[in-house]
Order: C-alpha cells, then sequence, then structure tokens
C-alpha cells in the first residue's frame, strides 16, 4: 500500500492503516518525526488504566470502574533538525513524500526529500517493522543524507512518556483521554542506550521499554544521551557533506506486568537484555525472520480474486491486518480496534469472537486458541460478575480489557448477554475444525459449562412448555431489552447443546465442574424447547418477539445528516421502533443455518434489508454472505466491497482512532461464507459456491484438522485439492449436498451449482443501499 501525499487532513486515519503490530506491541504509523500527528499510540496488549464510571442515578450491580488503553512511552520517534530547523512535513518543500506498507514483508518504509525552509535539501529514508518473531521488539532504522550542499544536521532518537493526546470529544464512541496515566519509577541510561519504567495508579501495572542504538556516522557526527523521568534521548549532531550518511538503528524492547509481579529495577533488566539481544543480532536479521515468518502466515491466507484488483489488494491489506493482530504465544486476545488505536477505549467485544475468529480459525488456529484461552483465563470475574447479577455460571463482560464489565450503559451492555453463546460458538468451530480435543478437555469444556449454566438458569418455561429468554440485548443496538431475540435464542440453543455434548465426551472432566447427568438433560431439553418467534401473516421471523408488529421508522422524513441515528435520536425513539442498526436477524441465519428453510432465508433477508440503516461496520459482511446465499450476487459483492473498502476509505469516518477489524474479517466471511458457501455449523465442512458476475475466478485457503485446503471457483467448476499433503491424506468436504474425499494425490472438481433465482433486490432504506460496485 502506497501513499505518496502528506494529506495533513487525514493523519490519524493514515496513522491507522500504517500501522504495525505482532498481537503484544502496536505502534500506530506516525510519522518518524512524531509531528505533526493525528493520534500517536504505542500499545501493549491488556496495558491500562482504570478510571471511575459516576452516574446520575445509581443503582445495584451498574459497572464502578471502566478501563481505558493508554499508550506505553514510544520508542518508534527519531527526530531531525536541518541547519537548525525542525523537519515538518508542514514547512518548506516536500520534493517527495512516499510511505509504503509492504504487506509480504510486514514493514513499513518512508522516503522524503525535504527542502528546508532555509534551501538545505536532504532525503530521508527509513524502514519500520514491530517484530512478529520477537514479541517485545520494534525496530526502526532511519538514514538521512544530503541532497547536494553539505548540511548540518542533529538526529534526535527519543523515547517518551506521557505523550499529549488530542481530544475527540465530537463522538461518544470516541476514546477517553487519560492526562499523563504514567507514573515514572525508573531511569537509567548505559552509552547510547537506556530504559524507562514506569507505574499506571489505578490498574496496578508496570511497564518498561528499553532501547539499544546502533549509530553509522561519519567521525564528526558526535553523539550525547539525556535522560529524564519521561523522555531518553540519544543527540546526534555534526555536519554531513554530499555523498555522506548518517543511519541510525534503534531496536525497542516492551514488557509489562502487575505491580506485584516483577519489581521495577528486575523489568528493566529484562528489557534492557532484550533490546540487547535484537541489536546483537542485527536489524537485517529482524527483517529476514519477519518475511518469512509472513510467508508462511500468506501460504494459508493469501485469497485471490480475479476481476477487481482494488477489491483483491484491499483484500490482503485486510488480512494482513488480521494476522498481525494476534498472537500465538500466549494468552491475550484482539480488541476492537486490534492494537491500531484507542477507539472504544481499547476494549474487547463481542466482534472478537463473531467475526475475527471465524477467520482466524481457519487461517492461523494458533491465534483463536490464544483468543479463547484469554476468555478462560478471565473466568474468575465473569462467575462474579454472575454472582453479582443473581445468575448462575458466567456472565461474560460486554467491553472490557481487565476482565470486567466496563459499559456505563447497560442496557446495551450488561443485558446482551449474547457474547456467552458468541465466546461458546467460537469454541466449538475451534474444535470442529481443529480436532484439538485437548484444548476442548482443558479449556473448552469450562467455557461451555459456565456459558449453558447462564443460559438455563436466565430462561424460563412458559405455560406452553416453551422455553424463552427475556430481558436482553441482541447484536442489533437499536433495539434494546428485548423478549426472545432470535439471534440470542439459537446461539444459546447451539451453547446449550454443544455444552452438552462436551460433557459426554469428557465425563472426568465434567464431573470436576459438578455437572451430573441432570443437568445435562436439563440443557438439552431447554435448548429443545427453545422458542423462535415467526410472524405467520408477513412469512418473516421476528427478530425479537412483537419486533414486527412495532411502528415502522419515517424513512423519508430521515435526511443522509441524520445517520448514524444514534448521534441524533435518543433511544427511546430508536428502541420501539422497526429500525436496525446492524445485522441481527440476519446474522442469526449466518450463525445457525440449518435452522432456517431456503425460502425463510430469502424472505427474511428482503424484509430485514428494508429496515437495516448499517450505522455500524458490523453490518455489511453478514448481510454480503446471506445476500449471496439468496442469489442477489451483485448486492452480495457490493457489500463485500463496503466491508473491505471501510478503513481504506473511512466510510465510517472512525478510522482515525483504529482499524475495525470485525468489518475487515467480514470482508473474508463475505467471499469464503458468501461467494465460497462454506459452512461450519454442524461440525462439518460444506460448500455451496457461486461467482458475481464481477469475479471471473476466486481462490482461497483454509485449514481442517491440520491440514490446508485449496478451493478455486471459476464460472464453470469448483475444485478442491490439498497442495502439501501426501497421497495417503483425506478430508471430507460437501459440495452443493455432495459428499466428497478430497485426497494428496487427486483434486476433486465438481461443476458451479445453479444459483437460485432470487427475485427482485431487496429494497432499502432511502440512501443506505451500499455504493454500486463499477466494474474494474
Amino acid at each position: 500500500m502506497r501513499y505518496t501525499a502528506a494529506d495533513l487532513d487525514r493523519l490519524a486515519e493514515t496513522e491507522s492503516l500504517f500501522a504495525l503490530a505482532n498481537g503484544w506491541l502496536g505502534w500506530r504509523g506516525c510519522l518518524d518525526e512524531g509531528e505533526p500527528y493525528g493520534m500517536p499510540g504505542s500499545y501493549l496488549n491488556g496495558f491500562y488504566e482504570q478510571r471511575k464510571l459516576s452516574f446520575p442515578e445509581d443503582a445495584y450491580a451498574y459497572p464502578e470502574i471502566s478501563d481505558t488503553v493508554v499508550s506505553v512511552p514510544n520508542a518508534a520517534l527519531i527526530r531531525l533538525w536541518v541547519d537548525g530547523e525542525p523537519l515538518d512535513v508542514r514547512t518548506g518543500t516536500l520534493r517527495t513524500h512516499e510511505r509504503i506498507l509492504d504487506l509480504r514483508a510486514g514493514v513499513v518504509r518512508r522516503e522524503t526529500e525535504w527542502i528546508s525552509p532555509g534551501g538545505r535539501g536532504v532525503r530521508i529514508r527509513s524502514v519500520r517493522l514491530v517484530s512478529l518473531h520477537r514479541r517485545p521488539i520494534g525496530a526502526v532504522r532511519y538514514e538521512v543524507e544530503p541532497l547536494d550542499a553539505t548540511v548540518h544536521v542533529r538526529v534526535c532518537s527519543d523515547l517518551l512518556a506521557n505523550e499529549r493526546l488530542p481530544e475527540r470529544a465530537d463522538d461518544p464512541r470516541a476514546a477517553t483521554v487519560i492526562t499523563d496515566p504514567l507514573t515514572a519509577e525508573r531511569r537509567r541510561s548505559d552509552g547510547l542506550d537506556g530504559v524507562l519504567v514506569h507505574r499506571t495508579e489505578h490498574s496496578g501495572q508496570r511497564v518498561a521499554v528499553a532501547v539499544a542504538h546502533l549509530v553509522d556516522a561519519p567521525p564528526t557526527v558526535a553523539a550525547d544521551v539525556d535522560c529524564t523521568p519521561d523522555r531518553l534521548r540519544l543527540t546526534l549532531t555534526g555536519p554531513l557533506r554530499s555523498g555522506e550518511r548518517l543511519r541510525l538503528t534503534k531496536f525497542a524492547a516492551h514488557e509489562c506486568t502487575p505491580v506485584d509481579g516483577m519489581g521495577p529495577d528486575e523489568l528493566a533488566d529484562l528489557v534492557v537484555a532484550e533490546a540487547a539481544a535484537a541489536r546483537a543480532d542485527g536489524f537485517g536479521t529482524l527483517l529476514h525472520t519477519q518475511r518469512a515468518t509472513l510467508d508462511v502466515t500468506w501460504r494459508t491466507a493469501e485469497l485471490e480474486l480475479d476481476g477487481d484488483l482494488e477489491l483483491q489488494l484491499a483484500t490482503r491489506f485486510a488480512l494482513f491486518h488480521l494476522m498481525q493482530a494476534g498472537r500465538a504465544d500466549g494468552d491475550r486476545t484482539i480488541p476492537a480496534k486490534g492494537l491500531t488505536g484507542n477507539g472504544y477505549d481499547g476494549h474487547v467485544l463481542w466482534d472478537t469472537e463473531s467475526y475475527v475468529l471465524p477467520v482466524l480459525t481457519y487461517l492461523n488456529p494458533p491465534l483463536a486458541r490464544s483468543a479463547l484461552r484469554w476468555r478462560h483465563a478471565h473466568l474468575p470475574e465473569a462467575r462474579e460478575r454472575a454472582v453479582e447479577l443473581r445468575l448462575a455460571g458466567a456472565a461474560f463482560p460486554w467491553r472490557t480489557i481487565g476482565g470486567r464489565e466496563c459499559s456505563a450503559y447497560w442496557p446495551a451492555g450488561t443485558a446482551a448477554l449474547h457474547v456467552n453463546a458468541d465466546i461458546a460458538d467460537a469454541v466449538l468451530r475451534y474444535v470442529a475444525a481443529t480436532g484439538d480435543d485437548a484444548f476442548l478437555a482443558e479449556t473448552g469444556l469450562d467455557l461451555l459449562v459456565e456459558t449453558a449454566r447462564l443460559w438455563h438458569r436466565y430462561g424460563h418455561r412458559s405455560e406452553t412448555g416453551s422455553f424463552h429468554i427475556h430481558g436482553v440485548t441482541g447484536p442489533d443496538e437499536y433495539t434494546g431489552l428485548v423478549n426472545d431475540n432470535v439471534f440470542t435464542n439459537l446461539m444459546a440453543r447451539r451453547n446449550l447443546r454443544g455444552a452438552a455434548d462436551a460433557v459426554e465426551r469428557h465425563p472426568d472432566r465434567a464431573a470436576r465442574l459438578d455437572v451430573d447427568e441432570a443437568e445435562v438433560a436439563a440443557w438439552r431439553a431447554a435448548a429443545d424447547a427453545m422458542f423462535v418467534p415467526y410472524d405467520r401473516e408477513r412469512g418473516v421471523h421476528q427478530q425479537s418477539s412483537g419486533f414486527t408488529s412495532g411502528p415502522e421508522w419515517d424513512f423519508e422524513n430521515t435526511s443522509e445528516d441524520d445517520y448514524p441515528l444514534l448521534l441524533h435520536y435518543p433511544y427511546l425513539e430508536l428502541y420501539r421502533k422497526q429500525v436496525v442498526k446492524q445485522a441481527d436477524l440476519v446474522l442469526a441465519m449466518l450463525r445457525c443455518p440449518g435452522e432456517f428453510t431456503a425460502d425463510e432465508k430469502a424472505r427474511n433477508v428482503a424484509y430485514y434489508e428494508a429496515r437495516t440503516v448499517r450505522d455500524s461496520s458490523l453490518s455489511a459482511g453478514p448481510q454480503a454472505v446471506l445476500a449471496a446465499e439468496v442469489g442477489h450476487l451483485d448486492l452480495a459483492y457490493d457489500l463485500f466491497a463496503e466491508s473491505v473498502l471501510q478503513d481504506l476509505r473511512d466510510l465510517g469516518d472512525k478510522t482515525a482512532d483504529g482499524l475495525h477489524l470485525a468489518s475487515l474479517a467480514g470482508s473474508w466471511l463475505a467471499l469464503v461464507q458468501g461467494f465460497g458457501g462454506m459452512r461450519d455449523d454442524r461440525g462439518i465442512l460444506s460448500f455451496a459456491p457461486r461467482l458475481p458476475s464481477r469475479l471471473h475466478r476466486l481462490a482461497f485457503s483454509l485449514l481442517w484438522h491440520g491440514h490446508r485446503l485449496r478451493v478455486t471457483l471459476t464460472r464453470d467448476e469448483a475444485r478442491y485439492e490439498l497442495p502439501d499433503a501426501d497421497a495417503a491424506t483425506t478430508v471430507e468436504v460437501w459440495h452443493d449436498g455432495e459428499r466428497l474425499r478430497v485426497t494428496g494425490d487427486t483434486p476433486v472438481v465438481r461443476p458451479m451449482p445453479a444459483v437460485p433465482q432470487p427475485g427482485p433486490e431487496p429494497l432499502f432504506p432511502p440512501g443506505r443501499r451500499p455504493a454500486r460496485r463499477e466494474s474494474h
């Protein structure tokens, strides 16, 4: 991805697009010099500060504390002065200015030719990476040389804590800015290197960042180090003649720990050693291992679509950011914005299990396993929350970093109990795709049992014997506190049955959880009796009981300036009308496809598209999948384009505070589950593929029980093969209802299925249809 402008109005957006991460450390893509900036940020996964929540009228079980991601000391900064004038893209003359995000090498490269206001010219080249191989390490190589005449330069390599952040008070979804969140504990320098150690005041965390430098410069360039509580600075000063070059390479190591886990001196010693080890190995080694790691990743993640070059590149951009969002060697999860920004206060939401993990399960299963282990690590807090809510089992938070509920708005937070079923669904999908029975016994079973217990306690039986779940909020945040939300009920049914099956597979482990036969039987009975509201008069499912009988939204008198509706209308108005923020009933049909007939899906799509305004980036991906399934292929393609271009075009005006990982994941779902027709809800891998008119070929890979299955779709045929397997390896898949056995030496080819005749394209609220994708 190339960017050849210094567009000052889009600084924050480009910082998100050029962000680098490795699941532990994230650097936003700010300019090397640090200024100008939109929103600087250097993040460690799980590092946060706490703030008190206040309520005009308090009540029992309201969350009292919220977590907010804060930046750790920023080691990416390298500032330059030329003959006393600071390099600033807002001053002087930019002859060239290009930044490249190299998706195969995993680096950001930058080249700038700048003429200072005083007429002095320099060329700057830099390469930045966050190591996928070495968890704590980020590194920058920075070079400066004169364009012609001798220049006097000053290069400052900074490690800076408590950077000033701009307030973004125009949107309630923006992050809370905490001023000076870090308190200095230790600082020291040694030669050209040094370390800063800080702690948070309220969350009880300690962070240390160390930098080690290599300098390649003429002997006339002098070096000096200055160290204060919040800044460590290496300064290089001297003349550069024509043909000479100054190269500075910085290696930074980052670690954090609870304050009672490791002392400041011990933590400082740890990161100093890590930074020194990275320097000893060299920048070239970091580049080599970065490329090698991504070569392995891309072998499975690579996805080819012939017919639209822009969306081909956009899809690779999306997959790159998904792959660098998680780590396999730990128990960290993936926040809604990853480590690319501070949006949503850096919180983890249900997006992770419902959008991101369905992709990672098939492209990089260890990343999905690590995220689920993080949920398991926070089972104690979820159990405590369930007790507080007078429930059984575990009640997982809607928004969190440290494991406790952080949403101050309980109708959308606490009441969104579907997060429990989303986690269970992710466990069941991961186990089905990988066959990782050890994970099920050691981690997954606990999650399934405790989430199932919540549903059995929270639901109730009516006089007719049906099992109901009342007083919840489903995925659609414009319809809160409803009875029998279809998505919630069907996902709870899947949760209950999955937990019962897992207990019977691992009775010894279940016994340690005090699960007995009677409890399992009760789960199955509740699942079998689960109520699913249906409007027989209209021939559609009700998103929740009574939804289709509510008043319609007045779309004709809603202007384009009124969107997103949550910023212009009270929830009192939104909750009572038939207006949908994001895919809800449609998402239920994606997650639980076997619960609906083909005719029901088509009618539901038509009904709910006409009422969905897509004020959330979570909508387009699932909508694309269902549009493709019922036969609206051009509409599905337009929705796919919206999902994959969400950040590259800043469609929601929210890219500035981080990328929308769920939307990026939704683009993969649109291609693989939509046009590939892949389904996985029954523990088997099935395909019902179809291609839109604007694609000539679609090829993708996914992992199934450790084997890479390659699927290639053209206008005429679907091809299934195992490119890495030997002749004895067999994988069973289903193609359009036909059972196939794919072996390592024999690809299987079948004709493309017929596409359903869907009838007229669904109507959308005025102005809310996705943009029509022109041929490219």
